[in-house]
């Protein structure tokens, strides 16, 4: 049985979706023959407290000041700063996924987070180990250069914007293959069967459907549901709140005039999407991947700067959806899809579809088991090495880590070294 680790994070939802899809595609193609696990190195006690709980930090500041955000972004992005970040990380997290990786002795590791694969250049080399990794690219345009080390044996990028930024990075063109953002297996089943997932699901089947995604990172929906709410056409409304109690509580005190159907957190997005004609909502990978993966096209009343800006421009290149700005430019939307019988909705909904790549998960658990079974792995110790205690190896290895990071003569390979 191969033993297969993923590792991901929880700022936002796409590192873990995208885990969790590739997890699915695994266990429904390998059965028994494949373990997979997925873990979250911050969520360890051992990890500094802003690490563990950033996602909080995460969703605050993308909300209340997305322009910081976006400065933020673009500094990290920077040679320098992307050096310090890798540095710093690796110092605060080494004994964590050391200490994860002795214990699950996988056969590969898949990053669907960027900051995991300095660490793991650092811990190889003082290991004098090494284990495959596959990265997973989650943006479709816009993306950090940390996305891209050397340490990983394959990088899955979802679009050819990214494949020329790899390249452009460093990375062999051999290590970069297009796959696509990973999405919940179920959605390569596409609108099949969408009036009998509506019945089930206690939605009306004759009316136009709008798929209304929240979270608490997303500041303008509300507004463009209000402007639907009155617009007097037929339409139903499927609103998931996405975990934000706030706007679920506002949603289901409001007075709704057409159908609608209000729900806070969704365990089966699938099917969601599945029975939908649109997608509202804001420029996330996930979301704008999983949309076009069902041939949906979308309503973007939120942007994040930074990664979701090459979202956005995805979508509107692509003309598989519209950028609306204020919630007049959503009704506007919706109301040129139900005009002329739907011929525009039609168009738009078929370059949704030419865009989607429905199989990426799947494409991807082709390349896992690639490594899996053609790569040689060198095995990690299980414990300790000569004899020594845990806690004595680990003190080890920090003193030998700290020398690696701060020391420009060390040997270890720095794809990020600063240099003034």
């Amino acid at each position: 049985m191969k033993q297969i680790l993923i590792l991901t994070a929880d700022y936002g939802y796409g590192h873990r979706s995208a885990a969790n899809a590739i997890a699915e595609a695994l266990q429904e193609t390998y059965r028994e023959d494949c373990s997979v696990e997925i873990v979250n190195p911050m969520d360890d006690p051992r990890a500094p407290a802003f690490l563990r709980d950033g996602e909080n930090g995460y969703n605050k500041i993308v909300r209340v000041a997305p322009d910081l955000y976006k400065l933020g972004y673009e500094v990290g992005d920077t040679q320098v700063v992307s050096s310090l970040m890798r540095n710093s990380l690796t110092l605060m997290l080494f004994n964590v996924l050391r200490d994860i990786l002795h214990k699950k002795q996988p056969d590969v590791i898949v990053c669907t987070y960027p900051f995991y694969q300095e660490i793991l250049s650092a811990i190889f080399t003082l290991e004098k180990a090494h284990i495959p990794v596959l990265t997973v690219v989650t943006d479709l345009a816009t993306v950090n250069r940390l996305w891209f080390h050397a340490e990983a044996d394959l990088c899955v990028v979802p679009t050819q914007t990214v494949y020329d930024l790899a390249i452009e990075a460093g990375l062999s063109a051999e290590k970069v293959k297009i796959v696509g953002i990973p999405v919940r297996p179920e959605l390569t089943k596409g609108n099949r069967d969408q009036a009998a997932i509506r019945r089930s699901l206690g939605w009306r089947e004759d009316l136009f459907t709008v798929l209304a995604v929240g979270s608490k990172r997303v500041e303008h929906l509300y507004d463009a549901l209000w402007v639907l709410n009155h617009c007097g056409f037929p339409l139903q409304l499927v609103i998931a709140a996405g975990g934000d109690e706030d706007f679920y509580l506002r949603c289901q005190e409001t007075e709704w005039h057409v159908e609608t159907h209000v729900y806070n957190f969704v365990s089966e997005m699938g099917r969601f999407m599945r029975a939908a004609d649109c997608v509202l909502g804001k420029a996330g990978g996930l979301t704008v991947s999983e949309s076009l993966a069902c041939g949906l096209p979308l309503i973007l009343v939120d942007v994040i700067p930074g990664q979701e800006t090459g979202n956005a421009a995805h979508v509107l290149s692509g003309n598989a959806g519209v950028l609306a700005s204020d919630p007049i430019e959503a009704l506007e939307a919706v109301a040129h899809w139900l005009e002329q019988d739907g011929r525009h909705y039609r168009q738009q909904a078929e370059n949704a579809r030419r865009l989607g790549r429905p199989r990426a998960a799947f494409d991807i658990t082709e390349l896992i088991w690639d490594l899996a079974t053609t790569r040689e792995k060198k095995q990690m110790p299980l414990w300790t090495r000569d004899g020594s205690s845990d806690g004595e190896y680990a003190a080890d290895s920090n003193r030998m880590l700290t020398k690696s990071v701060m020391d420009e003569s060390s040997p270890l390979p720095r794809s990020g070294r600063v240099s003034f």
